[in-house]
């Protein structure tokens, strides 16, 4: 089998010609993208628990390395809200040093699944599951932002939402009006701005009127939670406010702060419990990134390569803790934005990333400026367009009442307790429901008249069957029971099973047993138009001719044929 190759995006962007006017398109695109990742990476950060630089080294680490090996030329990757409610607990229970370590084990898994070409599998996730999870964790995006949007300190560490709207209840008294006044000027710039200037990113200017606001609320006496009260980093023994503006040094995740404020202890009991979010972390990631993809190769008419992406994805994850950066993943919305602002190769993805160390580098100051209030409302509008309200309603009306309730369980499970179970009780419940549609469509009844005239008339001792689908576990007793029901005088049956396409092991044992009740009476098998790779399955079954017992015959007469010889036979058989 060969292996997925690296560097797939940039073989597909030479090939289309690159040019001077490709060039610019990834300058525009690449600028534009920067400028919007910017507050999104460090109000992601803040979000599940670490300091917003985590956000920035996040882009400036990860988004490149993916750009230069994945296997899409428009994905943009970086912090995204859909791993909010898988890496907020992680941090809470085992820290930034234990965040970090899970990101770089979900890193490993992602290049196995590359490796192992499983970017096919990810396209069997029923899209009821994933619109489930995604509106689910929209939700408690949302509520994870009402402290900051109300400026509230809530009276300890919810683990989960309905715990955090309790807090938030005992809290809400004592609401800071500055906070509140920001936020709410911050939604309506963001409401507002696409409609009135949609070619410049609202994200700046929301953020901008916030921290103009918030100065000015200062001035007035009115206190206003920001940035740089927050957090803080220590250069020399001496804390400065809001984030470093220099760029991350390199640290094994174990040689981190754990929920303690010590380093971890790296160990196999540390990694094993770590393992299961790992693995959550990359099977979200690679839905999400291949999702983003497909989505940019609707946009553009390319085609990416998906298990180079899953290697691509699994690198700069592997990569980037070792930096300080957290998770990333492809980003619909940031790539629909390049797409849209002209990006034409990877070179889009990796001046984004620039243009991230650039403000980071000589606009970090400024940053600590920045009201936690208006990045709550920046994040809110995030969890509204991520949870599509609207088209979760207008799938609820369209949709089979067993896919309405896919979606809800994977969406309540998601809210009330965490994505992992949602994705897991999600897929089993559409898998029972895609089995129960499968056994449906298969059955065997009696041979239709257009194919009862190919076999003439027979006499009473002969009965005709056809079976219609597949015989699996989920349909294989229910049709082959059909076949033991019939008059005791009946010596031969006829089975005509052209229309099966597929016969697994519990298919297999169904028709032994049919062969063995039929060796006990004495009654013979007669198997018409079984395609070859059936036949072939049958024989290395043990499943061999019997004259008399069992027969194989392509067509309908040549099974007549057989049945009446059998017949005459009887006697002496």
């Amino acid at each position: 089998m060969p292996l997925p190759q690296l560097f797939a995006a940039w073989r597909q962007a030479l090939r289309a010609g690159y040019s001077l006017q490709a060039l610019r398109g990834d300058l525009s695109a690449g600028l534009t993208v920067g400028i919007i990742a910017i507050p999104l990476a460090m109000a992601l950060a803040i979000a599940v628990g670490v300091a917003p630089q985590h956000g920035l080294y996040t882009v400036l680490i990860a988004a490149p390395l993916i750009a230069l090996t994945g296997g899409s030329r428009f994905n943009i990757s970086g912090p995204t809200a859909a791993f909010v409610v898988i890496l907020l607990p992680i941090t809470q229970q085992y820290g930034l040093g234990g965040l970090l370590l899970c990101t770089l084990l979900a890193g490993l898994i992602l290049i196995a699944l590359g490796l192992g070409r499983a970017g096919k599998l990810i396209e069997f996730v029923p899209y009821p599951v994933t619109l489930g999870f995604t509106a689910g964790i929209g939700i408690v995006i949302a509520v994870l932002q009402i402290k900051d949007l109300l400026g509230l300190h809530l009276a300890g560490a919810p683990q989960h939402v309905v715990e955090h709207l309790q807090l938030i209840g005992q809290a809400l008294p004592d609401f800071h009006p500055g906070d509140v006044l920001i936020a709410s000027a911050s939604l309506a710039t963001l409401l507002l701005w696409p409609k009135l200037v949609p070619k410049v990113p609202g994200h700046l200017v929301a953020l901008a009127v916030g921290a103009l606001l918030a100065l000015l609320l200062e001035w007035l006496g009115l206190p206003v939670a920001t940035l740089g009260e927050r957090f803080s980093y220590a250069v020399d023994g001496v804390s400065y406010p809001g984030i470093p503006p220099f760029l991350p040094d390199f640290a094994w995740p174990w040689q981190l702060p754990g929920p303690d404020g010590q380093p971890l202890v790296l160990s196999f009991e540390l990694i094993r419990q770590l393992l299961a979010p790992a693995f959550a972390i990359a099977m979200l990631g690679a839905i999400e990134s291949l999702l983003c993809a497909v989505v940019a190769d609707g946009m553009t008419g390319s085609k990416h390569d998906p298990n180079a992406e899953l290697i691509g994805q699994g690198l700069g994850n592997l990569v980037a803790p070792l930096f300080g950066g957290i998770t990333a993943t492809a980003a619909i919305a940031r790539s629909a934005a390049n797409v849209r602002a002209g990006a034409f190769s990877p070179l889009a993805a990796i001046i984004h990333a620039g243009v991230v160390l650039l403000a980071m580098l000589f606009l970090a100051p400024l940053f600590s400026y920045l009201p936690m209030s208006a990045l709550a409302a920046l994040l809110l509008v995030v969890a509204w367009n991520m949870s599509e309200p609207g088209h979760v309603l207008h799938t609820l009306r369209i949709a089979p009442r067993s896919d309405v309730l896919v979606l809800l369980t994977c969406l309540l499970l998601t809210v009330l307790f965490d994505m992992v179970l949602a994705v897991g009780v999600g897929l089993l419940l559409a898998t029972g429901i895609f089995i129960k549609r499968m056994s449906e469509l298969t059955d065997t009844t009696a041979l239709p008249r257009s194919q009862l005239q190919l076999l003439g008339e027979l006499p009473e001792q002969v009965l005709a069957y056809s079976i219609r689908g597949p015989l699996f576990f989920g349909a294989a007793e229910k049709a082959l029971s059909v076949l033991r029901r019939f008059n005791p005088e009946v010596r031969v049956v006829i089975v005509e099973m052209s229309a099966v396409p597929l016969l697994d092991m519990t298919g297999l044992a169904a028709l032994e047993n049919v062969l063995h009740d039929y060796r006990k009476h004495g009654i013979g098998l007669v198997l018409a138009g079984v395609s070859p790779r059936l036949r072939l399955k049958l024989r290395r079954a043990g499943v061999h001719l019997e004259n008399g017992r069992l027969a194989y015959t392509r067509t309908l007469p040549q099974a007549r044929a057989k049945a009446l010889s059998w017949l005459e036979q009887a006697p002496t058989l």
